[in-house]
Parts: structure tokens; C-alpha cells; sequence
């Protein structure tokens, strides 16, 4: 498929960008809407998903805007129904996906979403801490940078007693390794940058 990103190269466009970095070509989108109509989050959504592609193949900066600073990109889930509906195949959580990280570089993400951002970054440290997730490592880090710490209280001894919180990080992690992904992962992001 051959695009033509109408930004200059010095400032690419987040399509142009999304299909270099991402892979994920926003002009093979035609608007269909079977990714809307199968999302489980759309409600939740303040952007329909189809909705957010064409404000990325508008390629101006007052839409793209509206992307980043959309509560939908946070509230997909990456279940990729919408992937599996597209006739396209257009890789819409993996373009939600660069949205947000586009949204936290550039410090625009949704206020709405604020706990929303404080759970992926809860949930990566733990991971990169513990190598894998630990549940009470990152449940308690949420807290801590949310303030809500009696919201959802109740429900802790249940998760306790059914193995779901564990008082220490799960054994078998290499840890080594996910360390390793994570040094890789912010060189790749320090080298995009350059």
C-alpha cells in the first residue's frame, strides 16, 4: 500500500508516525464501523474507535489533538475484537497503544483517565520489578498514587484467601530477563527520539 502523508518530514504526522513506528496504516481504514459496533468499551468511550483512525487520517494537528487527548485511548482494553471484525485487519489497539504513549510523552493524557494511567504504570513496575505481576505489589502502588485507599477494601481478604493476592511476588520470573526487556524497550524509545 503506498501512502502520502501530507506533513513535512521534519514534522511527520501521528499517521505517518503510527505506520513508521507502529506498523499500523490508519489509510487502510474505510470507515466501516465493525470496530465500534464489537468494541465492549464504546460506551465507555468518548471517541468511537473507527472515530479516532479518521481523526489520525485527517492528518491535522487540531484533530490529532483530539486523538491524544481523547478519553478512548484509555479506555481500551486490547482485547482486539475490533482487529478480528475489520475487514482491513487495521491494528487498532496496537494504534491505541502508540496514541497513549504519544499522550504521556507529550504530557496531553486525558484527566478523566488519570487512574487509568496510574494502573498501566503500577502494573509495568511491578512486571519489571518482580519480573512477572505482583498483585499486591501493584494494587499497592496504585493506592498509594491514587489516594483511594478504601475504595475496593472489601473485596481484598475474598482475593486473599482464593490465592489471588499473595503477600510476595510470585517465584519462577526470570527476573534478569524482563529487566532486560525493559533496558531495550527505553533504548528503542531514547533512539526514536533522536
Amino acid at each position: 500500500m503506498s501512502s502520502h502523508h501530507e506533513s513535512s518530514s521534519a514534522h511527520p504526522s501521528l499517521a505517518a508516525r503510527l505506520e513508521k513506528e507502529g506498523e499500523v496504516s490508519v489509510a487502510d481504514c474505510y470507515q466501516c464501523g465493525k470496530c465500534t459496533a464489537g468494541c465492549p468499551a464504546a460506551e465507555e468511550m468518548d471517541v468511537a474507535p473507527s472515530q479516532v483512525l479518521r481523526l489520525l487520517q485527517t492528518e491535522t494537528p487540531t484533530h490529532e489533538d483530539r486523538a491524544l487527548k481523547s478519553l478512548s485511548i484509555w479506555m481500551c482494553i486490547g482485547c482486539e475484537t475490533c482487529v478480528t471484525r475489520c475487514p482491513q485487519e487495521v491494528d487498532l489497539p496496537r494504534a491505541m497503544d502508540f496514541l497513549r504513549q504519544e499522550a504521556l510523552a507529550r504530557n496531553v493524557a486525558n484527566q478523566d483517565a488519570s487512574d487509568v494511567v496510574v494502573f498501566h504504570k503500577a502494573f509495568l513496575n511491578s512486571v519489571e520489578r518482580a519480573g512477572r505481576l505482583f498483585e499486591l505489589g501493584m494494587v499497592g502502588e496504585y493506592k498509594l498514587r491514587t489516594g483511594h485507599f478504601f475504595k475496593d477494601l472489601g473485596i481484598a481478604p475474598t482475593m486473599f484467601f482464593k490465592g489471588k493476592l499473595g503477600l510476595f511476588p510470585h517465584g519462577g520470573a526470570n527476573k534478569r530477563e524482563v529487566a532486560n526487556i525493559f533496558a531495550r524497550a527505553r533504548a528503542v524509545k531514547k533512539e526514536s527520539k533522536v
